[in-house]
């Protein structure tokens, strides 16, 4: 198998995987909402926090894990630019 087709594979299923990350992430929290409003952080309810502030700190780590992740491919891969 050329080295292409290993390349695209592996960004595919990163993707892929951080993508399915995502969408549960999302629809989870949202779906638990109600239960997550009896736990409090900073004197705010759970679902709350985690809709205001706690997602969008996962979705930047996200995005963080996948650039650092395709520069580690792209390097050994050939691929990077310089």
């Amino acid at each position: 198998m050329p080295d292409s087709d290993l390349f695209w594979r592996k960004q595919r299923r990163l993707t892929l995987l951080l993508f399915i990350l995502w969408l549960l992430l999302t629809f989870v929290m949202n779906w638990f909402a109600p239960e997550l409003n009896e736990l409090t952080v900073f004197e705010f309810p759970l679902g709350f926090y985690m809709g205001a502030q706690g997602l969008l700190i996962i979705y930047l780590a996200i995005i963080w894990y996948y650039n650092r992740r395709m520069r580690q491919l792209e390097a050994e891969y050939g691929r990077a630019d310089e």
